[in-house]
């Protein structure tokens, strides 16, 4: 066990030292649960995010605020930036100056002043992304696994954009070198976010045509698969748009029955529940995997393509999309069929794993509750963790790093990751603004967020002040 942090040891400090731990909220939310928590433990599954049991005493039970590991920088910083996405007009504003900063030739407005450099790595930079070099990068994702995270989802902010020309043989070498450097960078356990269209113009018509990857593109594509299996390392495909979907469906199945055995998946599919299509695409692809004897890694999100799609593809109404969501992972979670996954063959189930993919707190709410009630009957748990962006919804990571030191006495601390990019300033911030021009809809949703913050920013200072008057 690690050693106690310097919180812990009262006797060596002031109350006015005191105060300001409660104020930057030093106590994270790992470090509070060794304390009232036994070490006893039960896992549940070989999976490396399978969920560990945990006894309490329940007399040492203490309703914690889950933002309460988050240092006061992060939650400012947070509130800042979610006031800015949460406001359509705002939004659009800072876009439209951080394209400009990004394209600028004169060095004075430009990323190359290093005042306006400062400025962009403490806010936008820092919320979202993990660093430039390999020192920086495991420094911020050793300090996600100090607030009680897993481990990161680590994506590459280099990108391959669409109507670019290229060669194929060297994008698909830059492809193929970031891939392996990212599984450098990243630690056993964790998960690299990827995109096969990344290869290339090339690749990116291969997946349009539903064609094969070509033999270059198979050959990096095998080379990747073994180099993360061998560092216990999983891969998350990112979903495409429908142009190119089956094919990228395919090509992520490919890979999935040379390296998913033995109940483990070293590649996953993202499958967006705001198309009609996927309950019947899911179903078909869990009756391949039972067929063909491999685990299926299944990762749920709502969707990124809103603008872009067309709209006879999606799901009628938000309504629509959040109960396939939920009806999905419901039936993920207790590996049986339902009315919304339905079984294109034999009804008996394939190894799944799962990630959970969501910022939405009541299908979260769900999922936990569901996992729950099993734990409670000891029924076998699917394999599954839970997954956010960095910089974004905190208080939804948060209250299932804390749900276990509040609801039950034998319960189920989840696997929950934070998904970080890595890259230089320029690339991340490229990055972030095709991301945010993606996501218009779940950037201006942000406001619950903001709200979080704002109330545990008044929490502290609350906190703080009746900790002063009973001195």
């Amino acid at each position: 066990m690690a050693s106690l942090p310097r919180a812990f040891a009262p006797l060596q400090r002031s109350s006015g030292a005191k105060t300001l731990s409660k104020l930057r909220g030093d106590l994270t939310q790992a470090e509070c649960r060794r304390l009232i928590h036994s070490s006893k433990q039960r896992e549940v599954s070989a999976s490396p995010f399978a969920a560990d049991y945990r006894h309490r005493e329940q007399s040492l039970q203490k309703k914690v605020s889950g933002l309460a590991s988050l240092p006061v920088s992060q939650i400012l910083r947070t509130y800042l930036i979610t006031s800015i996405s949460s406001s359509p007009a705002l939004l659009d504003a800072s876009s439209s100056l951080l394209r400009r900063l990004i394209d600028s030739d004169n060095s004075l407005a430009s990323l190359d002043n290093p005042v306006l450099r400062a400025v962009l790595w403490e806010t936008f930079y820092k919320q979202f992304c993990a660093g430039e070099t390999a020192e920086q990068i495991s420094s911020s994702c050793e300090a996600l696994r100090q607030q009680g995270y897993a481990g990161v989802i680590l994506e590459y902010a280099r990108e391959v954009l669409k109507d670019a020309d290229g060669c194929e043989a060297e994008d698909v070498l830059a492809w193929h070198t970031g891939m392996l450097k990212s599984i450098q960078l990243a630690a056993p356990g964790d998960f690299l976010g990827l995109k096969w269209s990344g290869m290339g113009a090339a690749a990116l018509k291969r997946l349009a045509a539903r064609q094969d990857p070509s033999p270059a593109m198979h050959d990096a594509m095998v080379s990747v698969c073994e180099a993360a299996s061998a560092k216990s390392i999983a891969l998350l495909p990112s979903a495409e748009e429908t142009s190119t979907l089956q094919g990228y469906f395919a090509w992520s199945l490919m890979m999935q029955r040379l390296f998913n055995r033995a109940g483990k998946s070293v590649v996953y599919n993202t499958y967006q529940a705001y198309l009609r299509q996927i309950p019947e695409t899911l179903g078909k692809h869990l009756e391949v995997a039972k067929q063909d004897g491999f685990t299926l890694g299944v990762k749920m999100v709502r969707g990124a393509y809103l603008s872009s799609e067309e709209r006879s593809l999606l799901q009628p109404s938000i309504e629509a999309t959040h109960a396939a969501y939920d009806g999905i992972s419901a039936a993920l979670i207790h590996r049986k069929y339902n009315d919304v996954l339905q079984s294109s063959g034999s009804s008996a189930f394939p190894d799944v794993n799962v990630v959970l993919a969501t910022h939405n707190a009541e299908s979260v709410r769900k999922a936990r509750e569901a996992r729950q009630r099993q734990a409670d009957q000891d029924q076998e748990l699917t394999p599954l963790c839970f997954a956010q962006l960095q910089g974004m919804a905190d208080e939804v990571s948060c209250s299932l790093l804390a749900a276990a030191d509040r609801d039950h006495s034998q319960a189920i601390v989840e696997k929950v990751y934070k998904c970080t990019t890595w890259g230089t300033m320029t690339e991340c911030l490229n990055y972030l603004l095709r991301r945010a021009a993606e996501n218009k809809d779940a950037a201006s949703r942000t406001a619950d967020s903001r709200r979080a913050m704002q109330a545990e920013l008044f929490r502290r200072v609350r906190e703080v002040f009746s900790i002063k008057a009973s001195q």
